[in-house]
């Protein structure tokens, strides 16, 4: 299934932003407006994958974590969860049509707000991103090989 780790991530993303909110009711009448699009399609999502993977250890660990407000799940909690969604997936190609759908929607209202899904793995970022390196230092990038900075300067040679 295309996709299920960045699902993984929407799905730990409300299950926090839902935490965070029932401990301070007063940032939802704040957000409420930008969150709105993403909150319901990130309970679409969730509702989707918690009824397909009910009973899950993984879905309830990362249930567990959330509560817990860190930044991204565990790794080793969000592969379990992405490995359970992409053999559910497998065995109903309806199911993972639907969840990759609610992800589309879900990157769709992020692209509109501007915001970010982290994950184990690293960071999602919808719209521009500007990175600057320096001293032949390597910034940022999607890595799918080897990294190649460039050749250090010479012995002797200064900086």
């Amino acid at each position: 299934m295309v996709g299920a780790e960045i699902a993984v991530g929407y799905m730990f993303a409300w299950l926090v932003r839902k935490a965070r909110r029932v401990g301070d009711r007063a940032d939802a009448h704040i957000d409420a407006a930008l969150d709105a699009g993403v909150d319901r399609a990130g309970e679409k999502l969730h509702q989707l994958v918690a009824g397909r993977l009910s009973g899950d250890a993984a879905l309830e660990r990362l249930t567990t974590e959330a509560q817990q407000l860190p930044e991204a799940p565990s790794e080793r909690t969000a592969q379990r969860v992405a490995l359970a969604l992409e053999a559910a997936a497998e065995d109903d190609p309806d199911f993972g049509a639907a969840v990759e759908d609610l992800v589309r929607q879900l990157q769709e209202a992020d692209r509109a707000a501007g915001s970010s899904v982290a994950s184990a793995r690293g960071v999602v970022v919808n719209g521009d991103v500007k990175v600057r390196a320096k001293d032949n230092a390597f910034a940022a990038g999607v890595v799918t090989g080897n990294v190649n900075i460039g050749n250090p300067p010479a012995p002797g040679k200064g900086q």
